[in-house]
Protein backbone atom coordinates (compact mmCIF):
# COMPACT_ATOMS: atom_id res chain seq x y z
CA UNK A 1 0.00 0.00 0.00
CA UNK A 2 1.36 3.39 -1.12
CA UNK A 3 -1.40 5.64 -0.20
CA UNK A 4 0.00 9.08 1.19
CA UNK A 5 -0.36 12.76 1.12
CA UNK A 6 2.17 14.41 -0.91
CA UNK A 7 3.06 18.18 0.09
CA UNK A 8 5.01 19.84 -2.65
CA UNK A 9 7.23 23.12 -1.34
CA UNK A 10 7.04 25.58 -4.59
CA UNK A 11 7.06 28.71 -2.64
CA UNK A 12 10.73 29.89 -3.87
CA UNK A 13 11.26 33.13 -5.23
CA UNK A 14 13.47 32.18 -7.79
CA UNK A 15 15.67 35.35 -8.20
CA UNK A 16 18.64 33.41 -10.20
CA UNK A 17 16.36 32.50 -13.23
CA UNK A 18 15.72 35.76 -13.94
CA UNK A 19 12.37 35.42 -15.11
CA UNK A 20 8.86 37.28 -15.03
CA UNK A 21 7.57 33.06 -14.89
CA UNK A 22 7.84 31.45 -11.26
CA UNK A 23 10.56 29.54 -11.28
CA UNK A 24 8.17 25.88 -10.88
CA UNK A 25 6.24 27.03 -14.07
CA UNK A 26 9.49 26.78 -16.43
CA UNK A 27 9.16 23.72 -18.71
CA UNK A 28 11.05 20.33 -18.91
CA UNK A 29 10.33 17.88 -21.54
CA UNK A 30 7.31 19.99 -22.64
CA UNK A 31 6.20 19.60 -18.99
CA UNK A 32 6.69 22.34 -16.13
CA UNK A 33 9.29 21.03 -13.09
CA UNK A 34 5.91 21.53 -10.61
CA UNK A 35 3.82 19.20 -12.86
CA UNK A 36 6.40 16.93 -12.91
CA UNK A 37 6.71 16.67 -9.15
CA UNK A 38 2.71 16.43 -8.98
CA UNK A 39 2.49 13.15 -11.71
CA UNK A 40 5.80 11.39 -10.17
CA UNK A 41 3.74 11.81 -6.64
CA UNK A 42 0.54 10.55 -7.84
CA UNK A 43 2.34 7.87 -10.09
CA UNK A 44 4.29 6.89 -6.55
CA UNK A 45 0.55 6.62 -4.92
CA UNK A 46 0.04 9.62 -3.67
CA UNK A 47 -4.01 9.85 -2.81
CA UNK A 48 -3.92 13.77 -2.06
CA UNK A 49 -1.62 16.95 -3.31
CA UNK A 50 -1.01 19.79 -1.44
CA UNK A 51 1.25 22.53 -2.89
CA UNK A 52 2.71 25.60 -1.44
CA UNK A 53 3.03 28.37 -2.82
CA UNK A 54 4.27 32.41 -2.89
CA UNK A 55 5.67 33.65 -5.63
CA UNK A 56 3.55 33.67 -8.34
CA UNK A 57 0.46 31.82 -6.25
CA UNK A 58 -2.25 32.79 -8.84
CA UNK A 59 -0.30 32.17 -11.44
CA UNK A 60 0.71 28.60 -10.55
CA UNK A 61 -2.78 27.54 -9.49
CA UNK A 62 -4.19 28.94 -13.12
CA UNK A 63 -1.84 26.21 -14.56
CA UNK A 64 -3.09 23.76 -12.56
CA UNK A 65 -6.52 24.79 -12.31
CA UNK A 66 -9.06 21.60 -12.32
CA UNK A 67 -6.74 19.38 -11.47
CA UNK A 68 -7.88 18.66 -7.97
CA UNK A 69 -4.89 19.82 -6.14
CA UNK A 70 -5.21 22.10 -2.78
CA UNK A 71 -2.81 25.16 -2.53
CA UNK A 72 -1.35 26.65 0.67
CA UNK A 73 0.26 30.19 0.97
CA UNK A 74 3.55 30.83 1.89
CA UNK A 75 3.56 34.98 1.79
CA UNK A 76 7.11 35.50 3.95
CA UNK A 77 10.12 33.47 2.78
CA UNK A 78 11.10 32.32 6.39
CA UNK A 79 12.93 28.63 4.96
CA UNK A 80 11.35 24.99 4.49
CA UNK A 81 10.08 24.35 8.02
CA UNK A 82 7.69 27.10 7.84
CA UNK A 83 6.69 26.61 4.47
CA UNK A 84 5.42 23.06 5.22
CA UNK A 85 3.75 24.33 8.64
CA UNK A 86 1.58 26.56 5.84
CA UNK A 87 0.23 22.88 4.84
CA UNK A 88 -0.72 22.16 8.54
CA UNK A 89 -4.44 22.99 8.16
CA UNK A 90 -4.48 21.59 4.37
CA UNK A 91 -3.17 18.32 5.27
CA UNK A 92 -4.72 17.78 8.32
CA UNK A 93 -5.62 13.69 9.11
CA UNK A 94 -3.10 12.79 6.84
CA UNK A 95 -1.28 9.79 8.77
CA UNK A 96 1.78 10.09 6.40
CA UNK A 97 3.29 13.21 4.16
CA UNK A 98 5.75 13.03 1.65
CA UNK A 99 7.67 16.30 1.29
CA UNK A 100 8.42 17.47 -2.10
CA UNK A 101 10.08 20.14 -3.80
CA UNK A 102 8.31 21.48 -6.99
CA UNK A 103 11.95 22.79 -8.67
CA UNK A 104 13.58 19.21 -8.32
CA UNK A 105 11.49 17.38 -11.45
CA UNK A 106 13.86 14.40 -11.76
CA UNK A 107 12.88 12.52 -9.19
CA UNK A 108 10.80 9.40 -10.38
CA UNK A 109 7.86 7.71 -9.08
CA UNK A 110 9.99 4.54 -8.52
CA UNK A 111 11.97 6.35 -5.98
CA UNK A 112 9.05 7.77 -4.70
CA UNK A 113 6.83 4.87 -3.88
CA UNK A 114 9.53 2.68 -2.89
CA UNK A 115 10.36 5.28 -0.07
CA UNK A 116 6.83 5.26 1.21
CA UNK A 117 7.10 1.94 1.14
CA UNK A 118 10.15 1.20 3.57
CA UNK A 119 8.98 3.84 5.58
CA UNK A 120 5.45 1.65 6.48
CA UNK A 121 7.87 -1.41 6.75
CA UNK A 122 10.34 0.75 9.21
CA UNK A 123 7.92 3.08 10.82
CA UNK A 124 10.13 5.48 11.92
CA UNK A 125 9.34 9.20 13.30
CA UNK A 126 11.12 10.33 9.64
CA UNK A 127 12.54 8.79 6.65
CA UNK A 128 14.80 11.19 4.68
CA UNK A 129 15.61 10.31 1.41
CA UNK A 130 19.42 10.45 0.47
CA UNK A 131 22.29 9.76 -2.05
CA UNK A 132 25.71 9.53 -2.19
CA UNK A 133 27.64 11.87 -4.56
CA UNK A 134 31.34 12.72 -5.70
CA UNK A 135 30.85 16.62 -4.99
CA UNK A 136 28.40 17.58 -2.30
CA UNK A 137 29.26 21.41 -2.16
CA UNK A 138 25.72 23.19 -1.84
CA UNK A 139 23.88 20.38 -0.21
CA UNK A 140 22.79 19.79 3.41
CA UNK A 141 25.43 16.30 4.63
CA UNK A 142 23.54 13.74 6.23
CA UNK A 143 25.08 13.10 9.79
CA UNK A 144 24.57 8.74 10.81
CA UNK A 145 24.59 6.76 13.89
CA UNK A 146 24.96 3.62 12.30
CA UNK A 147 21.40 3.39 10.28
CA UNK A 148 19.72 6.49 11.89
CA UNK A 149 20.26 10.34 11.11
CA UNK A 150 21.15 11.78 13.87
CA UNK A 151 21.26 15.38 12.04
CA UNK A 152 21.00 17.04 9.00
CA UNK A 153 23.77 20.03 8.26
CA UNK A 154 23.23 22.78 6.00
CA UNK A 155 26.51 23.71 4.17
CA UNK A 156 26.10 26.92 5.58
CA UNK A 157 26.51 26.08 9.66
CA UNK A 158 28.62 22.75 8.86
CA UNK A 159 32.02 22.12 10.31
CA UNK A 160 35.19 21.34 7.62
CA UNK A 161 34.64 17.79 8.99
CA UNK A 162 30.85 17.84 8.29
CA UNK A 163 31.51 19.38 5.20
CA UNK A 164 34.16 15.97 3.85
CA UNK A 165 30.45 13.57 4.00
CA UNK A 166 29.40 12.57 0.73
CA UNK A 167 26.05 11.54 1.42
CA UNK A 168 23.63 14.28 0.87
CA UNK A 169 19.83 15.20 2.01
CA UNK A 170 17.17 15.45 -1.13
CA UNK A 171 15.08 17.29 0.68
CA UNK A 172 12.23 14.66 0.38
CA UNK A 173 10.86 13.31 3.63
CA UNK A 174 7.84 10.90 4.69
CA UNK A 175 6.76 12.33 8.09
CA UNK A 176 4.49 11.04 10.55
CA UNK A 177 1.74 13.25 10.09
CA UNK A 178 0.59 14.56 13.24
CA UNK A 179 4.65 14.35 14.99
CA UNK A 180 6.02 16.35 12.32
CA UNK A 181 3.87 19.44 12.99
CA UNK A 182 4.37 18.66 16.88
CA UNK A 183 8.20 18.92 16.28
CA UNK A 184 7.76 21.85 13.58
CA UNK A 185 6.09 23.60 16.57
CA UNK A 186 9.81 23.25 18.57
CA UNK A 187 12.04 24.49 15.67
CA UNK A 188 14.11 27.76 15.74
CA UNK A 189 15.39 30.22 13.70
CA UNK A 190 18.99 31.11 15.51
CA UNK A 191 21.28 30.16 12.37
CA UNK A 192 23.28 32.61 9.90
CA UNK A 193 20.10 32.47 7.87
CA UNK A 194 17.46 33.17 10.36
CA UNK A 195 15.21 30.64 9.22
CA UNK A 196 12.80 27.79 10.15
CA UNK A 197 14.57 24.38 8.36
CA UNK A 198 12.88 21.15 8.20
CA UNK A 199 16.04 19.74 8.61
CA UNK A 200 16.01 20.88 12.77
CA UNK A 201 13.19 17.97 13.05
CA UNK A 202 15.47 15.35 12.86
CA UNK A 203 17.38 16.54 15.60
CA UNK A 204 14.13 17.01 17.14
CA UNK A 205 13.00 13.47 16.67
CA UNK A 206 16.77 12.11 17.77
CA UNK A 207 15.72 14.44 21.00
CA UNK A 208 12.95 12.73 21.57
CA UNK A 209 13.84 9.04 20.96
CA UNK A 210 12.42 8.81 18.13
CA UNK A 211 14.15 6.99 15.17
CA UNK A 212 15.22 9.27 11.70
CA UNK A 213 16.09 6.67 9.03
CA UNK A 214 17.94 7.50 5.68
CA UNK A 215 16.26 6.04 2.58
CA UNK A 216 19.36 6.08 0.04
CA UNK A 217 18.49 5.99 -4.04
CA UNK A 218 21.37 4.79 -6.18
CA UNK A 219 20.88 8.09 -8.64
CA UNK A 220 22.33 11.01 -7.05
CA UNK A 221 20.90 12.88 -11.01
CA UNK A 222 17.32 12.50 -9.16
CA UNK A 223 17.76 14.87 -6.56
CA UNK A 224 19.02 17.46 -8.94
CA UNK A 225 17.36 21.06 -8.16
CA UNK A 226 16.86 23.59 -10.65
CA UNK A 227 17.82 27.12 -9.55
CA UNK A 228 18.89 28.92 -12.90
CA UNK A 229 18.90 28.58 -17.27
CA UNK A 230 21.81 26.14 -16.62
CA UNK A 231 20.86 23.54 -14.36
CA UNK A 232 17.25 24.26 -16.83
CA UNK A 233 19.30 22.45 -19.41
CA UNK A 234 20.86 20.20 -17.90
CA UNK A 235 17.86 18.72 -16.16
CA UNK A 236 16.18 18.83 -19.93
CA UNK A 237 19.64 16.71 -20.89
CA UNK A 238 19.14 14.28 -18.31
CA UNK A 239 14.96 14.09 -18.89
CA UNK A 240 15.66 13.42 -22.89
CA UNK A 241 18.07 10.72 -22.13
CA UNK A 242 15.49 8.91 -20.29
CA UNK A 243 11.99 9.22 -22.40
CA UNK A 244 14.33 8.75 -26.03
CA UNK A 245 15.99 5.22 -24.26
CA UNK A 246 12.41 4.51 -23.20
CA UNK A 247 11.19 4.52 -26.92
CA UNK A 248 14.13 2.70 -27.73
CA UNK A 249 12.96 0.10 -25.58
CA UNK A 250 9.47 -0.13 -26.76
CA UNK A 251 11.25 -0.52 -30.16
CA UNK A 252 11.71 3.16 -31.59
CA UNK A 253 14.66 3.28 -33.99
CA UNK A 254 16.67 6.95 -33.48
CA UNK A 255 18.94 7.42 -35.95
CA UNK A 256 20.89 10.14 -33.37
CA UNK A 257 18.66 10.68 -30.68
CA UNK A 258 21.16 13.20 -28.98
CA UNK A 259 19.70 15.61 -31.82
CA UNK A 260 16.25 14.99 -30.98
CA UNK A 261 13.84 16.58 -28.73
CA UNK A 262 10.73 14.72 -27.61
CA UNK A 263 8.54 15.96 -24.72
CA UNK A 264 7.47 13.86 -22.02
CA UNK A 265 3.85 13.24 -23.65
CA UNK A 266 4.46 12.00 -26.73
CA UNK A 267 3.34 8.71 -27.32
CA UNK A 268 5.48 6.91 -30.47
CA UNK A 269 4.99 3.35 -32.44
CA UNK A 270 6.85 0.72 -32.80
CA UNK A 271 9.36 0.11 -35.65
CA UNK A 272 8.99 4.01 -36.42
CA UNK A 273 12.28 5.84 -37.43
CA UNK A 274 12.88 8.95 -36.19
CA UNK A 275 16.23 11.13 -37.72
CA UNK A 276 18.32 13.26 -36.90
CA UNK A 277 17.25 16.90 -35.73
CA UNK A 278 13.27 15.87 -34.94
CA UNK A 279 11.39 17.91 -32.55
CA UNK A 280 8.11 15.96 -31.58
CA UNK A 281 6.20 18.15 -28.97
CA UNK A 282 2.84 18.43 -27.00
CA UNK A 283 1.03 15.58 -26.70
CA UNK A 284 1.91 14.32 -30.21
CA UNK A 285 1.20 10.60 -31.30
CA UNK A 286 2.93 8.90 -33.83
CA UNK A 287 1.97 5.57 -34.84
CA UNK A 288 3.81 2.67 -36.13
CA UNK A 289 6.40 2.16 -38.58
CA UNK A 290 6.36 5.93 -39.56
CA UNK A 291 9.56 7.94 -41.27
CA UNK A 292 9.94 11.34 -39.98
CA UNK A 293 13.33 13.10 -41.44
CA UNK A 294 15.22 15.86 -39.71
CA UNK A 295 14.35 19.47 -39.18
CA UNK A 296 10.53 18.60 -38.99
CA UNK A 297 8.60 19.85 -35.81
CA UNK A 298 5.25 18.27 -35.00
CA UNK A 299 3.37 19.46 -32.04
CA UNK A 300 0.06 18.15 -30.37
CA UNK A 301 -0.58 16.04 -33.37
CA UNK A 302 -1.95 12.93 -34.03
CA UNK A 303 0.12 10.93 -36.76
CA UNK A 304 -1.13 7.65 -38.13
CA UNK A 305 1.02 4.35 -39.32
CA UNK A 306 3.59 4.40 -42.07
CA UNK A 307 3.45 7.78 -42.57
CA UNK A 308 6.36 9.66 -44.42
CA UNK A 309 7.17 13.62 -42.53
CA UNK A 310 10.22 14.74 -44.61
CA UNK A 311 11.64 18.48 -43.18
CA UNK A 312 8.27 20.03 -42.34
CA UNK A 313 6.01 21.70 -39.51
CA UNK A 314 3.09 20.07 -38.07
CA UNK A 315 0.72 21.91 -35.29
CA UNK A 316 -2.59 20.28 -33.70
CA UNK A 317 -3.71 18.72 -36.86
CA UNK A 318 -4.60 14.59 -37.84
CA UNK A 319 -2.62 12.83 -39.94
CA UNK A 320 -4.02 9.49 -41.72
CA UNK A 321 -2.54 6.27 -42.47
CA UNK A 322 -0.08 6.33 -45.41
CA UNK A 323 -0.19 10.09 -45.89
CA UNK A 324 3.25 12.05 -47.10
CA UNK A 325 4.30 14.98 -46.33
CA UNK A 326 6.73 17.66 -47.28
CA UNK A 327 9.32 18.62 -47.81
CA UNK A 328 8.97 21.93 -46.18
CA UNK A 329 5.34 21.57 -45.65
CA UNK A 330 4.06 24.13 -43.08
CA UNK A 331 0.46 22.47 -41.07
CA UNK A 332 -1.21 25.02 -39.14
CA UNK A 333 -3.59 24.20 -36.99
CA UNK A 334 -6.81 22.12 -37.91
CA UNK A 335 -5.90 20.00 -40.63
CA UNK A 336 -7.08 17.08 -41.30
CA UNK A 337 -5.16 15.00 -43.76
CA UNK A 338 -6.94 11.44 -45.01
CA UNK A 339 -5.45 8.03 -45.81
CA UNK A 340 -3.24 8.09 -48.27
CA UNK A 341 -2.99 11.88 -49.20
CA UNK A 342 0.06 14.18 -50.13
CA UNK A 343 1.22 17.52 -49.03
CA UNK A 344 4.16 18.07 -50.78
CA UNK A 345 6.98 21.00 -51.01
CA UNK A 346 6.56 24.26 -50.06
CA UNK A 347 2.81 23.60 -49.36
CA UNK A 348 1.21 25.26 -46.28
CA UNK A 349 -2.19 24.37 -45.18
CA UNK A 350 -4.17 26.06 -42.30
CA UNK A 351 -7.85 24.66 -41.20
CA UNK A 352 -8.29 22.72 -43.97
CA UNK A 353 -9.30 18.73 -44.75
CA UNK A 354 -7.76 16.91 -47.16
CA UNK A 355 -9.69 13.33 -48.11
CA UNK A 356 -8.53 10.22 -49.06
CA UNK A 357 -5.80 9.99 -51.92
CA UNK A 358 -6.01 13.91 -52.42
CA UNK A 359 -2.75 15.72 -53.43
CA UNK A 360 -1.33 18.93 -52.86
CA UNK A 361 1.91 18.34 -54.28
CA UNK A 362 3.90 21.97 -54.36
CA UNK A 363 3.74 25.19 -53.91
CA UNK A 364 0.48 25.86 -52.93
CA UNK A 365 -1.88 27.70 -49.80
CA UNK A 366 -4.79 25.90 -48.45
CA UNK A 367 -6.73 27.77 -46.24
CA UNK A 368 -10.04 27.46 -44.77
CA UNK A 369 -11.04 23.93 -47.58
CA UNK A 370 -12.51 20.96 -47.57
CA UNK A 371 -11.52 18.89 -50.54
CA UNK A 372 -12.64 15.74 -51.59
CA UNK A 373 -11.25 12.41 -52.56
CA UNK A 374 -8.82 11.91 -54.91
CA UNK A 375 -8.10 15.76 -55.81
CA UNK A 376 -5.48 17.00 -57.64
CA UNK A 377 -4.32 20.65 -56.33
CA UNK A 378 -1.90 21.97 -59.14
CA UNK A 379 1.44 24.03 -58.28
CA UNK A 380 1.26 27.46 -57.34
CA UNK A 381 -2.74 27.56 -56.19
CA UNK A 382 -3.90 29.80 -53.52
CA UNK A 383 -7.13 29.29 -51.45
CA UNK A 384 -8.09 33.00 -50.89
CA UNK A 385 -9.54 32.67 -47.96
CA UNK A 386 -9.41 36.13 -45.96
CA UNK A 387 -11.51 39.08 -47.42
CA UNK A 388 -9.86 41.95 -44.98
CA UNK A 389 -11.97 41.31 -42.20
CA UNK A 390 -13.58 37.53 -41.96
CA UNK A 391 -12.08 34.35 -43.05
CA UNK A 392 -14.19 31.83 -45.71
CA UNK A 393 -14.60 28.85 -46.85
CA UNK A 394 -14.10 26.84 -50.18
CA UNK A 395 -15.07 23.64 -50.87
CA UNK A 396 -13.26 21.18 -53.88
CA UNK A 397 -15.58 17.90 -54.67
CA UNK A 398 -14.90 14.28 -55.07
CA UNK A 399 -12.38 13.68 -58.24
CA UNK A 400 -12.05 17.75 -59.04
CA UNK A 401 -8.57 18.77 -61.02
CA UNK A 402 -7.32 22.32 -60.22
CA UNK A 403 -4.64 23.42 -62.89
CA UNK A 404 -1.28 25.11 -61.77
CA UNK A 405 -1.29 29.07 -60.80
CA UNK A 406 -5.24 29.24 -59.96
CA UNK A 407 -6.74 31.38 -57.40
CA UNK A 408 -9.89 30.45 -55.69
CA UNK A 409 -11.42 33.06 -54.16
CA UNK A 410 -13.75 31.88 -51.14
CA UNK A 411 -16.66 31.06 -50.11
CA UNK A 412 -16.45 28.96 -53.68
CA UNK A 413 -17.56 25.62 -54.46
CA UNK A 414 -15.89 23.59 -57.02
CA UNK A 415 -17.99 20.09 -57.49
CA UNK A 416 -17.33 17.02 -58.21
CA UNK A 417 -15.37 15.90 -61.40
CA UNK A 418 -15.00 19.54 -62.66
CA UNK A 419 -11.69 20.54 -63.75
CA UNK A 420 -10.06 24.21 -63.31
CA UNK A 421 -8.14 25.84 -65.90
CA UNK A 422 -4.44 26.51 -65.17
CA UNK A 423 -3.96 30.45 -64.17
CA UNK A 424 -7.37 31.15 -63.62
CA UNK A 425 -9.18 33.15 -60.91
CA UNK A 426 -12.06 31.63 -59.78
CA UNK A 427 -14.98 33.32 -57.77
CA UNK A 428 -18.23 31.53 -58.26
CA UNK A 429 -19.14 28.18 -58.06
CA UNK A 430 -18.01 25.24 -60.91
CA UNK A 431 -21.03 22.98 -61.59
CA UNK A 432 -19.96 18.86 -61.99
CA UNK A 433 -17.89 17.84 -64.69
CA UNK A 434 -17.35 21.64 -65.81
CA UNK A 435 -14.36 23.35 -67.06
CA UNK A 436 -13.36 26.53 -65.84
CA UNK A 437 -11.63 29.00 -67.74
CA UNK A 438 -11.12 32.34 -65.39
CA UNK A 439 -8.29 33.96 -67.44
CA UNK A 440 -7.42 36.54 -70.26
CA UNK A 441 -7.72 35.36 -73.71
CA UNK A 442 -4.23 35.04 -75.01
CA UNK A 443 -3.39 37.16 -77.92
CA UNK A 444 0.15 36.58 -80.10
CA UNK A 445 0.95 39.80 -81.86
CA UNK A 446 3.54 38.07 -84.61
CA UNK A 447 7.23 40.05 -85.36
CA UNK A 448 6.40 42.15 -81.95
CA UNK A 449 9.72 40.98 -80.56
CA UNK A 450 11.68 41.42 -83.61
CA UNK A 451 10.63 45.20 -84.22
CA UNK A 452 11.24 46.28 -80.69
CA UNK A 453 14.82 44.68 -81.02
CA UNK A 454 15.80 46.48 -84.00
CA UNK A 455 13.97 49.54 -82.47
CA UNK A 456 16.32 49.54 -79.77
CA UNK A 457 19.56 48.65 -81.81
CA UNK A 458 18.52 51.74 -83.99
CA UNK A 459 18.35 54.02 -80.83
CA UNK A 460 21.82 53.12 -79.65
CA UNK A 461 23.27 53.87 -82.95
CA UNK A 462 22.13 57.17 -82.61
CA UNK A 463 23.75 57.75 -79.14
CA UNK A 464 26.75 55.89 -80.11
Amino acid sequence: MTDFTAVILAAGEGTRMKSDTPKVLHKVCGMTMLGHVINAARKAGASKVTVVVGRGADEIKRAFEGQNIEFAIQTEQKGTGHALMQAKEAVRGSSLLMVLYGDMPLVTAESIAAMVKFYRERKPAATVMTARVQDPTGYGRIIRDGDRVTAIREEKDASPEEKAITEINSGFYCFDGALVFEALSKVKNDNRQGEYYLTDVVEIFNNEGRDVLAFEIGDPLELSGINDRRQLAYAQGIMQRRIIEHWMREGVTFINPDTCIVDVNVKIGRDTVIYPGVFLEGSTQIGEGCTVIGSSRIKDSEIGNYVEIVMSQIQESIIGDGVKIGPFANLRPGCHISEGAKIGDFVELKNAKVDTGSKVPHLSYVGDAVIGKKVNIGAGTIFVNFDGYKKHQTVVEDGAFIGCNSNLIAPVTIKSGSYVAAGSTITYEVPADSLAIARARQENKIGWAEKRKKKIEGGNQKNG
